[in-house]
């Protein structure tokens, strides 16, 4: 890439959206719904392969500001990096190479009516994510933890779209976390993930360093903007902006199976 390619506008283009994506997703997850569609449209010649590495690896390094800003303020159990991350870990590596043996098409099918689910719960239980009341030493605890986080990280490797929302209600409603000490455990486990997905994409070159890194600096500003303002306003915020994030992923995910913006505009 020369000088003056860099330069071009749409680079600028993508440093603000790898802001915004940094942000929201330091909050509640989500930020792939920004950052992924950008650089598909600036980089319509390239193969799927690099822009989904190119994306994971601007986004390590916000989720990594985000997981250290939250444990700064809170504490998490043991467990969500012992036991939480390997599983996940195996998980993201299992579900990467199912992706090459089975199409994703039914899963991506299901996914919106699964946030409908998800989206319909969180509103009828106001409750849910605002007390922080987490899992004891208990094996029903432990195996939702180890099942959870094993099956999340499989969706993530095999799909991906809405793991930081699906990860987010299993800490909430599950592990009775309220939504900071969710926000954290999400971030921890996110980074874990990413660097699974970052040991396939990397040794294979799918990876355009140059936009990745460019990216990478203002998903870091976003994340740490984003953590901020989630940590001094508590769980009251992140409820907010993770039913908005939830609602505009049905909008995408639903318009991605059903193409029924395609309808609207007949």
């Amino acid at each position: 890439m020369s000088f003056s390619e860099f330069f071009d506008a749409s680079i600028f283009f993508l440093g603000a959206l790898a802001f915004i994506a940094g942000f929201i997703d330091s909050i509640v997850g989500g930020g792939g719904l920004i950052q992924v569609p950008a650089l598909f449209v600036a980089f319509p010649g390239e193969t799927p392969a690099t822009l989904f590495g190119t994306n994971k690896l601007a986004s390590l390094g916000g989720t990594a500001v985000a997981a250290k800003k939250f444990l700064s303020s809170v504490q998490l159990p043991r467990q969500v990096f012992l036991l939480g991350g390997l599983f996940a870990l195996l998980g993201s590596f299992f579900g990467a190479w199912a992706v090459t043996q089975t199409p994703a098409n039914f899963l991506r099918q299901c996914l919106p009516f699964l946030l409908v689910a998800l989206l319909i719960f969180t509103l009828i239980n106001k409750n849910m994510g605002m007390v922080h009341q987490p899992f004891t030493n208990t094996k029903q605890k432990f195996s939702l933890l180890v099942f959870g986080t094993g099956l999340i990280g499989f969706y993530d490797g095999f799909f991906g779209p809405g793991t930081g929302m699906f990860l987010m209600f299993l800490f909430v409603q599950f592990l009775g976390f309220d939504f900071i000490n969710g926000a954290a455990a999400t971030k921890v486990i996110n980074c874990i993930t990413n660097f699974a997905a970052l040991a396939l994409f990397i040794p294979t070159g799918h990876i355009n360093w140059t936009i990745a890194l460019w990216m990478m600096f203002f998903n870091i500003l976003g994340s740490f903007s984003g953590s901020r303002l989630a940590i001094a306003k508590g769980s009251t915020l992140v409820r907010k902006v993770f039913i908005l994030v939830v609602i505009l992923l049905i909008l995408k995910t639903s318009n991605d199976s059903y193409h029924w913006l395609q309808l609207i505009t007949i």
